[in-house]
């Protein structure tokens, strides 16, 4: 048997139980990718036919492979910087504050939920969604109090909002940073690559038609709101967000391709924040311990498996030959691949995680669009917008949405399915549709 086709089984199989037991995700492709390594050990010394990996020297030179080459040290460095540098910005009290200062100068309730939902997706750009909507929530429901008004649709919107825009920026979501790595973009070319506006634009076009989608819920709210201000802890963790991505924009500038520069350097800044955050703050080395041990460490170990049997399923030619067969479904059609690229990643990301899914389809949608003799980034920011706009279709599609759900549970506001697919559907449909259209108008 074709080592490919083993490969392709061990993959299959591992989707098929990450979907069935999201619980246990992380071992699921640790095992499978685990599984690959021997399977490219046991090719390199002859036990099995064909070959995994690329064809090398020996078994020293396939661990460097694949620990150095396949598994993307700089994404995770970005990751985990950025998510320090969120927990401290959280922490610090800086988004409650903002929010506050919105609802002041809103001119009518209405308004103002706009703009928390807004600036929710402003926040969610840099900061973890659920850590966004975790921070957002306490505001929400005590302004949806106060004024008597329906909170459901108001949590539904943080999450939705929180989703959206995560896609905008390199540090916005895992996504995001796995499309940057594969395509050698740098922070900047997220804001306008090839002299033409990139994604950052296409999402904002999303937020536009999301902010009016939701002033419709509460447009007849014309009272004007009135908040205690929050007081701000410190405005340090908001000088390090500033100053990664100032940082990130200039590195962009000196380097052409996203290299370990990007990596160091938000990881530093992390690690600054966690000495201010013990010295300045007269934090114990119990409560660092604590902020450190509760960051999404589970994403990272979880896109390590990923990294590993992806790089096998590519390395074996298993996506090319995707690919091709989407080349020849689509019979050629520019537009049909980007509509079909789009509709199937809204599907499959309403139900499950967009990580592993958008690690596969990344060199397939480059493939295809190659094998079409067109730019590939149409059919890339296709895969890119359906994969993340599309966790906002179902309550489990995205992590965000479930706590959202949890919280208005707790509430006493339990939401049904069909509840959630009542605002989400709409939703996504229309920024996803809107997003959509202004990639086709720029790079079609």
């Amino acid at each position: 048997m074709d080592i490919k086709f083993i490969i392709l089984a061990l993959a299959l199989v591992m989707y098929l139980l990450v979907i069935i037991f999201q619980e246990k995700k992380v071992w699921m492709t640790s095992v499978a990718a685990l599984a690959v390594v021997v399977l490219g050990f046991l090719c390199q010394g002859g036990a099995i036919g064909g070959n995994v990996f690329s064809q090398l020297a020996g078994p020293a030179e396939l661990f460097q492979h694949i620990f150095f080459e396949l598994i993307n040290w700089n994404i995770l460095m970005i990751y985990v910087g950025s998510m320090i540098i969120a927990a401290l910005f959280i922490y610090s009290r800086v988004p409650a504050r903002i929010a506050d200062a919105l609802v002041t100068i809103s001119p009518s309730t209405g308004i103002a939920v706009v703009l928390i939902l807004a600036m929710t997706g402003i926040i969610s750009i840099f900061v973890e969604n659920v850590a966004t909507v975790l921070v957002m929530a306490p505001i929400a429901l005590a302004l949806s109090r106060k004024l008597k008004l329906n909170p459901v649709p108001f949590m539904i919107g943080l999450a939705l909002m929180s989703n959206l825009e995560g896609t905008a920026t390199l540090v916005g979501d895992p996504p995001s940073m796995i499309f940057a790595s594969y395509a050698h973009y740098t922070f900047n070319d997220f804001f306008v690559s090839q002299g033409k506006i990139s994604i950052f634009f296409f999402i904002q076009a999303g937020l536009l038609v999301g902010c009016i989608f939701f002033y419709c819920f509460f447009s007849k709210a014309k009272e004007k709101a009135t908040v205690d201000k929050e007081e701000v802890i410190s405005y340090v963790p908001l000088w390090l967000l500033l100053i990664m991505i100032a940082g990130l924009a200039v590195i962009s500038f000196l380097s052409s391709e996203l290299g370990y520069s990007s990596g160091c350097l938000v990881l530093g800044l992390g690690m600054i924040g966690l000495v201010w955050y013990h010295l300045n703050q007269k934090k114990t080395y119990g409560e660092v311990w604590q902020l450190v041990k509760e960051l999404d460490w589970e994403t990272i170990a979880f896109l390590i498996g990923i990294f590993v049997v992806v790089g096998a399923i590519s390395e074996t030619g298993l996506l090319g030959d995707f690919a091709l067969w989407l080349a020849h479904v689509t019979g050629g059609s520019k537009f049909l691949g980007f509509l079909l690229i789009l509709l199937f990643s809204i599907l499959i990301s309403g139900f499950v995680d967009n990580v592993p899914y958008i690690i596969v389809m990344l060199p397939v949608a480059g493939n295809l669009a190659q094998a079409m003799s067109i730019q590939k980034e149409l059919f890339m920011f296709a895969l890119l917008i359906g994969s993340c706009l599309g966790g906002n279709l179902t309550p489990f599609g995205a992590s965000a949405n479930v706590v959202a759900m949890g919280i208005l549970k707790k509430e006493g506001h339990p939401i049904t399915f069909p509840g959630f697919l009542k605002i989400s559907a709409p939703f996504t449909v229309l920024t996803t549709a809107a997003a959509a259209a202004l990639l086709w108008a720029i790079w079609a």
